[in-house]
């Protein structure tokens, strides 16, 4: 790639780099180590310096038009809930949308430091939505309507019903706060020795509604192994890892997350997709990277040969580009940028970003960082677009109302 003289990379650094990428590849792929992506000071770099979530919630509402619930109540999957920014958001939509619909929403996280979070998010959103019964869960995505498929798993599941008492956000706020001894003990975590991701060590649920709201929520509230219910709307966002193949991908999370939709409900599925700034910026390192290799279609393709004769029970859109993919951008004030020097807080929150979102493993970034040429590389990217943007890619599933 060709390069501007006041971002050269030294041409023996260059090679260092290349060389000790290919070892250090070889040598991740042969074991399971801390990864970039997982750690959770470069997570809450990016997810504050990008408005990647502001996006997604923007994105979801967009499919709230076509949701028609019925009764008993709106039922919604998270399949990723993370700090709760983007379902805050879109619970916020639903209510304007459906302001007296009861409401059941059920929140995937494998995150205990996300679950706090969320938590403390969802304050006001039993004030404003008294009707709402909240659901948090570890269990997999196959086990996405609480009912765990393993018959140990199911043996040992910790499920906990909260009643919130009272009708102020601060009286709510105390409560919530008051469950993290418990939430720690349910959201302990081990290490694949297989992948490397965290696994849930005790299968947990916890089921938390408005104590003066029982009576008219008693219908809707889940239970411990009763399963009579499928989503109005399934919300997956960035739910895997870029480089796992599209086989694995439709299998073991899109095809049960569709499976559990209700007639006429709606699944929409997001991931990065590259050939954006971000990408250019590891390039300048690893210019053979490709970090996405699996696209919607690839996914796609896989699901429908999977579901075979059940795919009829589905719509299955594969839009084209200018409708499928949206942009991001990394939060830059104009001064920041204007100048014929960036800052280093800029140039270090852009290359967290980029990193981040390629998910480039730790292994593979140290002789880049110790070599320093990884900032200059960075700032000629952002003088090159004037910032720092990402793509993301979305196809939806509904499945008929017949």
């Amino acid at each position: 790639m060709a390069r501007t003289s006041a971002a050269k990379c030294k041409p023996q650094a260059k090679q260092k780099v290349l060389a000790a990428s290919k070892s250090s590849t070889s040598q991740t792929e042969q074991k399971a180590s801390f990864r970039f992506y997982d750690n959770r000071q470069n997570y809450l770099s990016f997810i504050n310096t990008c408005n990647e979530k502001y996006a997604i919630a923007k994105r979801a509402g967009k499919e709230f038009q076509y949701l028609h619930p019925v009764p008993p109540a709106l039922r919604m999957y998270d399949a990723g809930m993370g700090d709760a920014t983007v379902l805050s958001d879109c619970m916020r939509d639903l209510h304007q949308r459906f302001p007296t619909v009861p409401l059941v929403v059920v929140a995937k996280e494998i995150s205990m430091e996300d679950v706090r979070i969320g938590l403390d998010k969802m304050v006001d959103r039993f004030c404003e939505h008294p009707a709402m019964v909240l659901v948090l869960t570890n269990l997999n995505y196959a086990d996405c309507r609480l009912m765990p498929s393993d018959t140990a798993s199911a043996a040992a599941m910790n499920w906990q019903e909260i009643r919130l008492e009272g009708n102020t956000s601060y009286g709510y706020k105390q409560q919530l706060e008051s469950l993290h001894p418990m939430l720690a003990k349910g959201w302990e975590t081990q290490t694949s020795k297989v992948s490397g991701n965290p696994l849930f060590k005790r299968p947990s649920v916890v089921v938390i509604y408005r104590q003066d709201h029982q009576i008219l929520l008693d219908g809707v509230i889940p239970r411990a192994g009763v399963q009579n219910w499928h989503y109005d709307f399934v919300l997956a966002s960035q739910p895997w890892r870029a480089r796992t193949s599209a086989k694995f991908k439709a299998e073991k999370i899109v095809a049960p997350l569709a499976r559990s939709l209700a007639p006429g409900g709606r699944m929409l599925i997001i991931q990065s997709c590259g050939k954006d700034p971000a990408q250019e910026v590891i390039q300048e390192f690893w210019p053979d990277e490709q970090p996405f290799p699996v696209d919607r279609h690839d996914i796609l393709r896989e699901l429908k040969l999977l579901l075979g004769r059940e795919a009829r029970h589905f719509n299955i859109k594969d839009a084209s580009d200018s409708q499928a993919i949206f942009s991001y951008r990394m939060h830059a004030l104009p001064s920041e940028l204007g100048g014929a020097s960036i800052g280093t807080s800029t140039l270090f929150a852009a290359w967290n970003a980029a990193i981040y979102v390629n998910q480039i493993e730790d292994a593979r970034l140290e002789q880049v960082i110790n070599d320093g040429t990884y900032l200059k590389a960075t700032a000629k990217i952002l003088q090159k677009y004037g910032g720092l943007h990402f793509n993301d890619e979305t196809f939806v599933i509904s499945r008929n109302r017949n």
